[in-house]
């Protein structure tokens, strides 16, 4: 497992954080996701082996927020 943490642009809210954080939970080999708007960053534990950085980032920005590894 690896952690990696993501900034994310343009959340605004606690519905945000849901939206972003259940994108990436959905997608195999991710364990954990902990979104802040606040801080502007998710936090994602996954299986290297499963899911690239670079997968997760897309994700987010499938649901409209820029993402930086």
């Amino acid at each position: 497992m690896k952690t990696v943490t993501i900034t994310v642009g343009g959340m605004h809210c606690g519905s945000c954080e849901t939206l972003v954080r259940e994108s990436l939970e959905e997608l195999d080999g991710v364990r954990k996701a902990d979104v802040s708007h606040s801080a502007g960053t998710a936090v994602v534990v996954y299986d290297e082996n499963a899911v690239s950085p670079e997968a997760l980032k897309v994700a987010i920005e499938e649901e409209g927020y820029s993402a930086t590894l």
